[in-house]
């Protein structure tokens, strides 16, 4: 007896049958928009070197999160540029931040409707764009940095954020912050941990926008050599121990085997950061006309999402997010 030959590109044929038969989908749900807001400016200030992306004021970063509502992104999260650093970076966890500001204000205006993610680090606020308190000799100092996290996650869940963020990679961040928030009543608050963060070359326009670069040496002594897999299988699951709701692998679409590593091993939500990099790689192949820009966006944001991936952190939230409302 023959049987009929199979055929798999029947179901290729149109563009409702590969709808139908998809595995993998990216959608609204999917995205979390991160933005920028600096203290002391009047309009809103580009980043060069990421085509599309501000340096918001506060009236217009509540613009924007109100136009992402609209389109249904259900997150955001926020980095703050202040108008003064130190070494400790005192405008951090300070009432009157910028980050605690643009927290009430969003709060207010959006109440439950948007998921608020808090950036919970040190270089941003720093005067010497490290992620941590210097020790005398100007290496990171863990156990002084963690005090200084545990503060910063409380003032920005006072403020109303719903989930606190640490990225600086400091051994028991994680432990710290939430022995923080509970002793401070925050009990409800999440904390997202960046467990898997990479000394990538591909966060140069970040550190542009959230105008973070270190003043001197590197981040390689507390974030991940780019060679690790198992480490980063490791660092997670002391962060998972710690009590992290969520964990995060950064970048994204450079170490998609270590989101599906970490995905295999953990039952906990994973996200992925689409980071400065890999956005204005898209943006500047695209003005050149050497790529469908919109195209070859959400292959990578379908690659990340297929490695295993829960929702996705990336600076084109918006422009896709419009693009799958058409």
């Amino acid at each position: 007896m023959s049987f009929p030959q199979q055929r798999p590109r029947r179901l290729r044929r149109t563009p409702a049958l590969r709808r139908l038969v998809a595995d993998t989908r990216v959608t609204v749900d999917d995205l979390v928009a991160p933005l920028f807001v600096k203290e002391g400016i009047a309009e809103p200030e580009p980043v060069p070197s990421m085509p599309g992306v501000v340096q918001h004021t506060l009236d217009t970063l509540r613009k924007e999160v109100d136009g992402l509502t609209a389109l249904g992104v259900p997150a955001v999260v926020l980095f703050g540029v202040p108008s003064a650093k130190d070494a400790r970076g005192s405008q951090a966890d300070a009432p009157g931040g910028i980050v605690q500001e643009a927290l009430r204000c969003l709060r207010d205006d959006v109440g439950d409707a948007v998921v608020l993610v808090a950036d919970t680090c040190l270089d941003e606020f720093t005067d010497h764009g490290h992620c941590g308190v210097l020790t005398s000799g100007g290496e990171v100092d863990n156990d002084a940095t963690l005090e200084r996290y545990a503060s910063i996650a409380v003032a920005q869940a006072a403020a109303g954020a719903d989930v606190v963020a640490p990225s600086g990679m400091m051994d028991g961040q994680v432990a710290a912050i939430r022995s923080g928030l509970d002793a401070a009543g925050f009990v409800d608050t999440v904390i997202l941990a960046y467990s898997a963060k990479y000394a990538s070359a591909l966060y140069g326009p970040f550190r542009d926008a959230a105008e973070c670069a270190p003043r001197s040496g590197d981040r390689r002594s507390y974030q991940m050599a780019t060679d690790r897999v198992r480490e980063a299988v490791a660092e997670t699951a002391l962060d998972v121990d710690e009590g992290a709701d969520i964990v995060m692998v950064k970048p994204a679409l450079a170490y998609l085997d270590v989101i599906a590593e970490v995905r295999a091993a953990f039952d906990v939500p994973v996200a992925a950061y689409h980071v400065s990099g890999e956005y204005s790689m898209i943006k500047a192949a695209t003005a050149n006309g050497w790529i469908d820009g919109e195209a070859v966006a959400l292959e990578h944001l379908m690659a990340i999402k297929r490695a295993g991936a829960d929702f996705i952190l990336t600076y084109l939230a918006r422009e896709v997010a419009e693009g799958l409302a058409r």
